[in-house]
């Protein structure tokens, strides 16, 4: 039995320039961190005393005798990607709920990814369990998705990740005091604004966008070394959050669905109770909304967004983990 912990991830700056259509010709960069809310799996051997090989626990059951008879995409395409061939049965739980804009999808995958090698004895390092993350959900599962979910989920902290040219991609983590990290998440709060529509839908959109949107997307991008030079010890920590501020403004304008009337409406509230900026998290439609707000007003904003559930966070360091393993047996057929 194996049981993996893999953390979901808060997007400041940059997202949008992580698509492979983006970054394939002009590069990209993010500025992201993992927080202390996790996915996590348990996988075992299945016993070989049932009809099925594989059984599939997540919002759903699942029990099937194939890999393609397996309805949930990144565990299908998993399981074949690694030539899995002993019965196998997943199950899944979360800190947060999916389609929420924190990456769960990526983190399910490569939490997913982790365990199916370690219930095999296998070692994986922290690059390849991200390509291998890419791979299975662009070029298998045929999702519209970027490459920094993975790559966060992976090997978490706070880091500016580069995409394309001849490094391909590069993870820098942000080299500032553990008092710096804890100043900047004295100044966030996140709030759960609904579920959003399929961030697959929304990035479809975006990414058709892209040749129109050039200008926009070269901005974000700078505001990734912005960002970074803003948390060094030198930097004004409110302007962290005047960036954002113009980083929403430019992301709300990269599709029609990226925000809505309710969405607009929360932001709008949390500005006027002193927060200085934030953002949607993820492709946008909903999910949970950021916002920077000096430790004054945070009482403030939260009043002014009661309505809200609003979830504490820490940020992590570790990435996707192994928590627990133990030896199970296989099961053997002797004949006489």
């Amino acid at each position: 039995m194996v049981i993996t912990r893999t953390p979901f991830r808060i997007s400041f700056f940059g997202g949008g320039t992580d698509y492979p259509a983006w970054y394939q010709n002009h590069g990209g960069a993010v500025l992201s961190g993992s927080i202390d809310k996790y996915c996590y799996l348990i996988l075992r051997h299945f016993p070989p005393f049932f009809e099925y090989r594989y059984r599939v626990r997540y919002a759903i059951n699942e029990n099937t005798t194939v890999h393609d008879d397996i309805e949930h995409p990144a565990v299908r395409e998993s399981l074949k990607f690694l030539h899995f061939k002993d019965g196998v049965e997943i199950m899944h739980t979360a800190d947060l709920p999916a389609m929420s804009g924190l990456g769960s999808s990526s983190s399910f995958t490569v939490g997913l990814l982790h365990g199916l090698q370690a219930l095999r004895d296998e070692h994986t390092t922290k690059k390849k369990l991200a390509d291998d993350a890419i791979y299975v959900e662009q070029k298998r599962i045929k999702e519209n998705v970027g490459s920094q979910d993975q790559v966060a989920a992976a090997f978490g902290g706070l880091n500016k990740i580069t995409f394309g040219g001849k490094g391909g991609i590069k993870v820098s983590p942000i080299d500032i005091s553990k008092k710096r990290v804890h100043d900047l998440e004295d100044h966030l709060l996140l709030f759960f604004t609904g579920f959003s529509r399929r961030a697959s839908d929304i990035a479809g959109k975006q990414i058709k966008a892209i040749p129109k949107k050039a200008a926009e997307l070269r901005r974000m991008q700078a505001m990734v070394d912005e960002g970074k030079r803003i948390l060094e010890p030198r930097g004004r920590l409110t302007d962290f959050g005047e960036l954002l501020h113009e980083g929403w403004m430019l992301k709300r304008g990269l599709s029609s669905v990226v925000t809505n009337d309710h969405l607009d409406s929360i932001y709008e509230r949390g500005r006027a109770a002193g927060a200085i900026g934030g953002k949607i998290l993820g492709a946008g439609g909903g999910g949970f909304m950021l916002f920077f707000v000096p430790r004054e007003k945070r009482s403030a904003v939260r009043t002014a967004l009661k309505e809200l559930l609003c979830v504490p966070f820490r940020f992590e360091t570790k990435g996707s983990q192994i928590i627990f393993t133990r030896p199970s047996e296989k099961y053997e057929v002797f004949e006489a």
